[in-house]
Order: structure tokens, then sequence, then C-alpha cells
């Protein structure tokens, strides 16, 4: 697959508010943008593991915990490596921020200024 230099990755969820200003933002700062809309597109636990590294992150770091799924269904119990990539894959839902991903460069966007990084 041929990629254009510039080409920003933006998964992210269309229905929440902050996500959708967060869009806003990257198409301030790439022409070429690939969105991933995290509820409709199944990302592969490979895929999560590419991005973690990139984040260098940990699965349990891109969820919000805040969230009523987070705290009946994974809050208090012990994953390995796998299962927290698991819930990441089967629970899209839970991720607090959208994720971009320009080069090699890869950033949670958590504050408006977070997309700017990557410029």
């Amino acid at each position: 697959m041929k990629m254009h230099p510039n080409e920003l990755f933006f998964y992210f969820n269309p229905t929440h508010s902050v996500d959708k200003q967060m869009r806003a933002y990257a198409q301030s700062i790439a022409q070429h943008i690939n969105e991933i809309n995290i509820e409709k597109e199944r990302i592969t636990l490979t895929g999560w593991q590419t991005i973690l590294e990139k984040l260098n992150l940990r699965p349990k770091d891109l969820l919000n915990r805040a969230h009523p799924d987070y705290q009946s269904k994974i809050a208090g119990k012990t994953w390995d490596e796998e299962g927290w990539l698991n819930i990441l894959t089967r629970n899209p839902h839970l991720i607090k921020a959208p994720i971009a991903i320009k080069k090699n460069k890869a950033v949670l966007c958590i504050t408006p200024n977070s997309i700017l990084e990557l410029d």
C-alpha cells in the first residue's frame, strides 16, 4: 500500500464531540487524512500493538477509567498484555481520546495542542 509522505492516520469515535473537534485540528495540519472510525473499523491485536509502540503507552493508558463499562467489566481485575489488547479490540468506545499518527510519530490527542506535536 502506497502512502502519501504527509498522510495522517486519525483513529477516532465520531459520536464523541471531543473527537470531532480534534478531527478539525487534524485537518489543519495535514492535507491527506486517513480517518479510521474505531467504532466501525475493527483494529486487530497487531494493529493495537503497533499503535501502542508508536505512542509508547500501555493498553490500559488508552482507556477511559471513568466510563461505566470500564467500571463494571474491567476495573479490579487482573489482565495480561493480550487481555488488555483484547479489551481494546472489543471495546473501542472506551478509548479516552483520538489517536493521530503521522510518519513514525503518534500522539494520544487529549488536548487540542497535542495533535500539533505531529506538525
